[in-house]
């Protein structure tokens, strides 16, 4: 980083949520952070809403329309295009940061000059949930995630180099439905070196039991497939394999495609016995509850499938 205190950029894509967005936005402008701070909204799909909040001295809002793919990608790569800051973050629209986040990552890449980006813990929110995540204590590696999808290396939580970003490429916009899109770009970014941790949950997910895919297994399917030929590093990880064809398993079987399902539980078995989708996806292929059931059991525990 070239100053003490370098200009950050908040990217924040939304199809506008009336009252989430607002508290969103108010969080980045409020940070305790001494540097300027950026935020930018990207509406995606709907009409430019300026956002009727305090602007701070030192912060600026910018309100655009995505003029990149239709979808969140392009939403996100159309406000790192316009971006100016020396430091590039992302929020989602139904998440806080608490005041202290910029300030405390950014004291962490200044201790590691090198640092190819800088995490944080998360806090999950919601009906039935209340649960802190602080997340790893040492830096995250590509073999790390590509193990496990590790949730507090989180769209919200990552503040990113410019020279990170340039390095790793933009969001993916060509990966099916924008499903994962958050995931295969932590994995270009890992691949460049470690993600820094601030072991302390900064950033307050909102935890609904629902999500935009919810139901959507034809584009899960097709997602990850793409995301396993996009990314031919995780043959060297027979757990990841396994978890990420699991996961395929598990739509497949809650979209019907019963075969299918079962020529993919039996690749996860071979990589690991013990994936946890096995067991998910059995009763599932059994007719014995849907694929909806399981998946909203699971996230009222706050995990997926």
């Amino acid at each position: 980083m070239t100053a003490a205190q370098p200009p950050v950029s908040v990217v924040i894509a939304t199809c506008d949520r009336p009252g989430k967005l607002e508290r969103a936005v108010r969080a980045v402008l409020a940070q305790d952070y001494a540097g300027s701070v950026q935020c930018l909204v990207v509406y995606d799909g709907v009409e430019v809403r300026p956002l009727a909040v305090d602007v701070p001295p030192g912060r600026e809002l910018v309100h655009l329309a995505n003029a990149r793919t239709k979808g969140l990608p392009g939403g996100r790569n159309t406000g790192c295009d316009a971006a100016t800051g020396e430091l590039l973050a992302f929020c989602d629209d139904d998440d806080c940061w608490q005041p202290d986040k910029l300030r405390r990552q950014v004291e962490a890449l200044r201790a590691d000059p090198d640092g190819t980006a800088v995490t944080c813990g998360v806090r999950l929110a919601g009906p039935g949930i209340d649960r802190d995540r602080p997340g790893p204590t040492r830096p995250v590696t590509l073999d790390d995630l590509l193990a496990d999808r590790i949730m507090e290396v989180h769209p919200s939580t990552l503040l990113v180099p410019r020279s990170t970003v340039a390095a790793a490429g933009p969001v993916d916009e060509d990966i099916p439905g924008g499903y994962a899109e958050d995931y295969e770009w932590l994995l270009r970014i890992a691949a460049l070196g470690p993600i820094a941790v601030v072991p302390a949950p900064l950033v307050v997910v909102e935890w609904h039991g629902g999500s935009f895919f919810f139901g959507r297994w034809t584009t899960i399917v097709e997602a990850l497939r793409y995301l396993l030929d996009r990314h031919p590093e995780f043959a060297r990880s027979k757990h990841g394999t396994a978890r990420i064809r699991g996961q395929i398993a598990f739509a497949l079987a809650a979209s019907g495609r019963r075969r299918e399902a079962l020529r993919e539980l039996r690749t996860v078995a071979r990589l690991n016995p013990a994936e946890k989708r096995i067991a998910a996806t059995m009763p599932v292929l059994a007719g014995l509850v849907s694929g909806e059931r399981v998946l909203a059991l699971a996230q009222s525990r706050g995990r997926g499938v």
